[in-house]
């Protein structure tokens, strides 16, 4: 099955691929590998999911937020692959950043949300290798950033 059908099939809506708002790009092919910029958590009406995790969302509340930044990697790979998911092999490695209280341990459970989308959407494919790191702010104050690196064909 295509990764189109599957993102069809799972009946998942993907946001908009945002332009970057600073000195950076989105995204950037190099080789066969594709780098996609960390995006932040926004809901489905464009809205930032801002706020510290473990005080001000519970674990499964960022788990959604997780989810909304990995359908955002999933819209700006479509993107940078000119709409044609057939391009990408494997997802090489999710680097995500959740915004936490000091004594907050779950990074690993919020980041789950991000990678179990990669892999619904990608299967095998969307196997990777990962990092789930606790930091003390992040930019607008939103509650969660994931960064991802593909492998094309």
């Amino acid at each position: 099955m295509s990764f189109e059908n599957k993102i069809k099939e799972l009946n998942i809506e993907l946001p908009e691929a945002k332009a970057p708002v600073g000195s950076y790009v989105a995204t950037k092919i190099s080789g066969n590998l594709l780098y996609i910029s960390g995006q932040i958590s926004i809901n489905s009406q464009g809205e930032l999911i801002k706020g510290k995790v473990g005080r001000d969302l519970s674990t499964e509340e960022a788990y959604k937020a997780a989810e909304r930044c990995g359908l955002s990697i999933v819209a700006q790979a479509k993107k940078a692959c000119n709409d044609d998911l057939s391009k990408i092999k494997s997802c090489i490695k999710l680097t995500g950043f959740v915004n936490s209280t000091d004594d907050f341990i779950e990074q690993p459970k919020v980041i789950n949300g991000a990678s179990d989308l990669i892999v619904s959407i990608f299967g095998d494919a969307g196997m990777h290798t990962r990092a789930a790191v606790s930091t003390n702010s992040l930019p607008l104050g939103v509650s969660v950033e994931v960064d991802a690196i593909f492998e094309l064909n």
